[in-house]
């Protein structure tokens, strides 16, 4: 499964390879990262229908998570990913918002992965 990341904390890449590295080594998980949610869209629109699952925080400089999300909804309608959101603690205003647009799921910050892989195991062959 092709996992696009979508966050500008650079950091979290590491981390994200860090705590799927078990799944990585196992070609389970196939991570990208994008940094904006313009990289994403330019990914997105690069690499087709490659991820099968976007992670976007919703609060980002430039292009927020809510405008990526309705841009990938409205004119990736064909073979739409699955679009988890990252909110912070108490957000309801955008978690709502969110799901208005489209959201599959959501998750909330500091993220527990434990709960994120257990999540992605209803999209796993």
């Amino acid at each position: 499964m092709r996992i696009l990341v979508v966050d500008d904390e650079s950091d979290l890449q590491s981390l994200f390879e860090q705590r799927f590295r078990r799944e990585i080594k196992n070609h389970e998980v196939d991570l990208e990262f994008a940094f904006s949610g313009e990289e994403a869209l330019q990914y997105i629109n690069s690499h087709g229908q490659e991820a099968v699952l976007i992670l976007s925080d919703i609060n980002m400089p430039g292009m927020s998570g809510l405008e990526l999300l309705k841009n990938i909804k409205e004119n990736h309608s064909r073979a739409v990913p699955v679009v988890m959101m990252v909110t912070a603690y108490g957000d309801e205003k955008n978690h709502e918002q969110a799901r208005l647009l489209g959201a599959d799921d959501f998750l909330t910050k500091p993220l527990d992965f434990e709960a994120l892989k257990h999540k992605l195991k209803k999209y796993l062959p």
